[in-house]
């Protein structure tokens, strides 16, 4: 792997590619550090300590500390997921939207442009939320964290945080134009990387107190590695269905017929399923968190990463998701039609809706596993933990993305050197995507 990255220089689109994926990610992480007119930063601070833990230190982890700094990415890009999330759910119900995702490139462009136009609506909204409820913070010492409330305030905190996650999402949308992987997941990716130095440096402070027991941390890095060992195996696994090609006369000559197979990916959704369900189930603990009223107290509590209700509604939504982001990007009866045009056949089905059904049909089940796997990586290492009380929140679904994001990042890489003729990263074979 070393010798593919010491030859990824030497390949002049590549080298561009990467060097534009690097410059946009420090132009994000730089305005991370830029904060929003009227906050006391160290107040903030000191809020964001109390809270570390919670559905607050979630989300902050997610942005990548913007959050905490409430700068002028603190939204991040969770606005545009959802609008992506509710558009595609849109698209099943309603009849023009449906056309549109069938009419191909054309419709595309048509339903990303009304995701924008609805990112920049949701963060207006949050924006509005979160300044209302910023104005009824107090830190531990009793002092206010915005300077002067007030609507003068509020429009300020809107403008400028809109005009934020409306700029995540065109660098994003660079990134997967002119740089290395999609430019959204690298963001997030980016974002999560960034917290691990002060995740590291929390817990060498926590050792060298007391407070954690070497025993503990080991655990914790053993239930990590386990983790990611299971990351990789899973998102490399997938189920080869047999295709056999009948023979083909052309002219005189008569070709024999090829063996192939149809690769299903055990989780096709990858790191999808879980960005999503995160992104839902952090918008009412989020707006919720900045209000001091019982059912306000309620639903947070309810919603709290780490609670039996929230890892069962987790759990139900990655499953969703899986299923239903499998049916958006994987249909079935194309694929059997396609293999019956060019005379392809799986040994023992009949061509045509017999073999779109046996696809379907190994999809769904295989669709499970995939989502069972999704749902425990996400679940059971946050709640270890959480139980060891580990002083930051890095748990399954941050590990799911990074090393998700990662084997794309790589995959990507490498089908740029062996297009030009390089060596890839690994000499046993090439790495495979999760698309």
């Amino acid at each position: 792997m070393l010798e593919g990255f010491s030859n990824a220089p030497r390949i002049p689109e590549l080298r561009k590619r990467l060097l534009f994926t690097a410059g946009a990610l420090v132009v994000y992480r730089l305005g991370v550090w830029i904060p929003t007119p009227g906050i006391d930063s160290v107040a903030l601070r000191q809020f964001f300590e109390a809270a570390n833990n919670n559905i607050v230190g979630l989300v902050n982890m997610f942005s990548g500390g913007a959050l905490e700094n409430f700068s002028i990415f603190a939204l991040g890009i969770m606005p545009y997921i959802s609008a992506s999330i509710i558009l595609q759910l849109l698209t099943v119900v309603i009849p023009y939207l449906e056309k549109l995702s069938k009419e191909g490139e054309l419709g595309r462009r048509k339903i990303t442009q009304y995701t924008r136009y609805f990112t920049v609506v949701l963060a207006l909204i949050q924006s509005c939320f979160i300044s209302i409820g910023l104005e009824a913070v107090e830190a531990a010492g009793g002092a206010s964290v915005v300077i002067q409330p007030g609507w003068g305030f509020r429009l300020m905190a809107m403008i400028t945080l809109t005009t934020g996650t409306a700029f995540i999402m065109w660098l994003g949308e660079q990134i997967t134009e002119r740089g290395i992987g999609n430019g959204i997941s690298l963001i997030i990716f980016a974002g999560i990387v960034a917290s691990l130095p002060s995740a590291v440096a929390s817990t060498v402070q926590y050792l060298r107190s007391g407070e954690l027991n070497v025993f503990t941390v080991l655990f914790v890095v053993l239930v990590m590695v386990a983790t990611i060992a299971a990351i990789i195996y899973m998102e490399r696994a997938q189920r080869r269905i047999p295709v056999q090609y009948a023979k083909r006369v052309v002219g005189r000559r008569v070709y024999s017929g090829q063996s192939s197979h149809l690769p299903l990916k055990v989780n096709t959704s990858g790191v999808i399923p879980p960005i999503f369900a995160s992104s839902i189930l952090l918008f009412p603990g989020t707006i919720t968190g900045f209000f001091d009223h019982p059912v306000a107290h309620w639903i947070q509590q309810t919603l709290t990463p780490g609670s039996w209700t929230y890892e069962l509604v987790y759990v139900g939504l990655i499953i969703f998701f899986c299923y239903f982001y499998t049916a958006v990007s994987f249909n079935p009866t194309d694929v059997a039609d396609n293999m019956k045009k060019f005379g392809g056949y799986i040994p023992g089905i009949r061509p045509g809706p017999r073999t779109a059904e046996y696809i379907d049909k190994i999809l769904t089940r295989i669709t499970l596993s995939g989502a069972l796997y999704v749902a425990a990586v996400c679940v059971l290492p946050t709640v270890l933990v959480q139980q060891f009380n580990v002083p930051f929140y890095f748990g399954g679904t941050a590990l799911l993305i990074v090393v998700g994001v990662a084997l794309d990042t790589i995959a990507a890489m490498e089908t740029h050197m062996i297009t030009r003729s390089y060596e890839g990263f690994m000499k046993g074979g090439r790495i495979r995507g999760r698309r």
